[in-house]
């Protein structure tokens, strides 16, 4: 099993910054793909970055390419999104998703745990 706890999230106002912390536990964290997803009001949960176990190979849906960055610290069991010159759209609860393949996914279903979701709102 693996616990996932994120924080970080918040209030900002458009053109902010944020940075999300998830912190994992209960597995070598270095055996895990790791993923960030969001899920607006009546909207599905999406897909918005993914790492790989050892960091060096990353990917981001294509609203967030440019403006957001994922990165992991293997020795702190760590994942981050450093989330750069926000807009109202970016509003969301923000999920950090880990799975047992070392590989990320930008598919949902491909996840095997799932943090509680921290709520960041950016307002115009």
């Amino acid at each position: 099993q693996v616990q996932l706890v994120e924080s970080g999230g918040g209030l900002v106002q458009a053109g902010g910054s944020l940075r999300l912390s998830c912190a994992a536990s209960g597995r070598t964290f270095t055996s895990l793909g790791m993923g960030w997803f969001r899920q607006a009001p009546g909207k599905e949960r999406g897909f918005v970055a993914g790492i790989n176990r050892s960091g060096v190979s990353t990917y981001y849906a294509d609203s967030v390419k440019g403006r957001f960055t994922i990165s992991r610290d293997n020795a702190k069991n760590t994942v981050y999104l450093q989330m750069n010159s926000l807009k109202p759209e970016d509003t969301a609860v923000y999920y950090c998703a880990a799975r047992e393949r070392g590989l990320y996914s930008d598919y949902a279903t491909a996840y095997d745990y799932w943090g509680q979701g921290t709520q960041v709102t950016v307002s115009s």
